[in-house]
């Protein structure tokens, strides 16, 4: 083979990113072939659409299979290549003069046919130092090619963690507001409590935004320090066989350590603040014996899709409740103005709704609550935290799920729902509504326990 055939050879066989011979080719749509992981590092750098980095054509399919003969062949020239090196004086033993040809599995180094042989070697494990190199390339392209995983999924969850913070921001400027409007219900003397409380909230905002940025920064340092080692396996790759094994050292361990090292993402949440009389006030209103002992068992429905933002699963995502089997009560009151408080103390299920609705129509298989007139507060078991939500508008409730009794105060004139947890005497959240015009009944939703 003369010299520009062998030249056009090696340059077919040649990465045209890295400019190495070829590790785990792919050939995308346009026809030209790169490294995996060359490619992906650098569409994860550009911009959309994802682009040939030679022609500039688009490609349209994001993942694509090895070019099995690419591999064989750079393989074979990357082979080549070190039989140079072989012959150099560094790889001829100096006890007895001959080339280094096996590698010592055992020791991590290389040897001479006569060396394997001595007391000192005879028992560990060698094979020829093609067979080695090859073998811990394929290692390292698997460690390549997992850690290119982690990377995705840490950018996946920074996207997730970013939009954790700005629905974390509407919801805390939405409890401001309702933290206002429950102490205007009070006297003027607990004005200063009121302060004190919103200062408090905000420095616990604070405080866990500060954690979401934190855990953001994590990932970002592991997601680069991912990147560093898959940039660091890639040039241990692309060195001589001999070279690679003689400085294989604990590149292996390093690569297990960093992804062991994972940062998970949280579930942030703002504790809830005693209310001094909430309690007193909220029984001046009380109803007792709201909820009929009559329980039914049917599969629920609702007449509109809930739609509940969870941070952990797709924005905007549909939560309409499937038609399963779950028992239901209604009030024996039905309200049509007023205000009304009420107790429930049978939420020790893990998924449940509470609040009131209009009269619902109960067939002999379904139950349909007329979701356009209704507040509800919906406990949702989600990655195995519970979520609560309420649904006007549907959004989630930065707070922890109540373990005792849960207080229902309805103002039907102000279209205003409010829910309490009763043994900590605070809100768990305020629903105001647009205005009722027709009867509302208590209403509780469960699955069985």
């Amino acid at each position: 083979m003369d010299s520009d055939t062998s030249s056009a050879f090696q340059n077919d066989l040649t990465c045209s990113i890295c400019r190495n011979y070829f590790l785990d080719p792919v050939t995308i749509d346009c026809g030209h072939s790169f490294c995996r992981l060359c490619l992906y590092l650098c569409w994860e750098e550009a911009q959309t659409p994802r682009c040939c980095p030679e022609c500039r054509g688009v490609s349209e399919r994001p993942d694509f299979k090895t070019n099995i003969a690419l591999r064989n062949l750079a393989s074979i020239a990357r082979e080549a290549r070190t039989h140079y090196i072989n012959s150099s004086e560094e790889q001829i033993c100096v006890a007895h003069k001959e080339a280094k040809g096996l590698f010592c599995k055992d020791e991590k180094n290389m040897l001479c046919a006569l060396c394997s042989e001595t007391p000192e070697h005879a028992a560990h494990s060698h094979s020829p130092i093609q067979w080695s190199a090859e073998e811990y390339r394929e290692e390292l392209i698997k460690r390549m090619n997992s850690l290119w995983n982690m990377t995705q999924e840490m950018k996946s969850n920074l996207k997730q963690e970013a939009s954790k913070t700005q629905s974390l921001q509407d919801y805390v400027a939405l409890r401001r507001e309702m933290i206002k409007a429950e102490y205007q219900k009070m006297h003027l003397f607990l004005c200063e409590e009121e302060q004190l409380h919103l200062d408090t909230m905000e420095r616990e905002a604070k405080e866990i935004f500060q954690q979401l940025k934190e855990s953001q920064l994590r990932m970002t340092q592991q997601k680069e320090s991912l990147k560093g080692m898959l940039r660091e396996l890639t040039d241990m790759c692309h060195k001589p066989n001999v070279e690679l094994l003689q400085d294989l050292g604990n590149i292996l361990e390093r690569t297990e350590l960093v992804q062991m090292q994972k940062p998970q993402p949280m579930n942030p949440e703002l504790p809830l603040w005693r209310f001094t009389g909430i309690q007193d006030m909220l029984n001046n209103f009380r109803v007792d014996n709201v909820l009929s002992e009559e329980t039914i068992s049917r599969r629920i429905s609702l007449s509109k899709d809930v739609r509940v933002n969870f941070a952990d699963v797709h924005d905007s995502a549909s939560r309409q409740p499937e038609r399963v089997q779950s028992f239901a009560v209604w009030g024996t009151h039905t309200f049509t103005t007023g205000r009304h408080y009420w107790e429930v103390d049978k939420l020790h299920c893990s998924m449940w709704i509470l609040g009131v609705c209009q009269d619902s129509l109960i067939s002999d298989t379904d139950i349909i609550v007329d979701y356009e007139e209704a507040s509800l507060l919906f406990c949702l078991k989600v990655n195995d935290h519970y979520c609560l939500s309420t649904n006007c508008p549907p959004s989630i409730q930065y707070v922890k799920r109540p373990l005792g009794k849960i207080g229902v105060f309805l103002d039907y004139d102000n279209a205003t729902v409010s829910f309490y947890d009763v043994e900590k005497g605070s809100l768990i959240s305020s629903v105001v509504s647009p205005p009722f015009s027709s009867p509302l009944k208590p209403f509780l939703c469960f699955d069985s326990p």
